[in-house]
């Protein structure tokens, strides 16, 4: 019998590892100002990394206010998945 294999999505502490591991350094207020945002926004990890995600598309490196910004919009948008999130970022002029 085969198994079907689902995409498993990364937590976002993976996430903030792989991007270290692609040579992204961030500071140790940086990460604790994503998890603020993280539990302020009551944010899953798929919308946190995407938040992340644009923010260093965006900026070309970390800026803690504009991920912020960020992912309150997606949050407020109720954007739930990374697909629908760099729609948004194309959609908003930001890629």
């Amino acid at each position: 019998m085969f198994r079907v294999r689902r995409k498993v999505k990364k937590t976002t502490e993976d996430f903030l590892i792989d991007l270290e591991n692609r040579g992204f350094k961030f500071q140790e207020d940086a990460i604790g100002f994503i998890y603020f945002g993280k539990k302020y926004t009551d944010a899953s990890d798929e919308l946190v990394n995407s938040a992340i995600e644009i923010t260093l598309k965006a900026q070309k490196q970390f800026d803690s206010s504009f991920y912020m910004s960020i992912l309150e919009r997606l949050h407020s948008q109720k954007i739930t998945s990374r697909k629908e999130a760099l729609r948004w970022m194309v959609h908003q002029g930001l890629a």
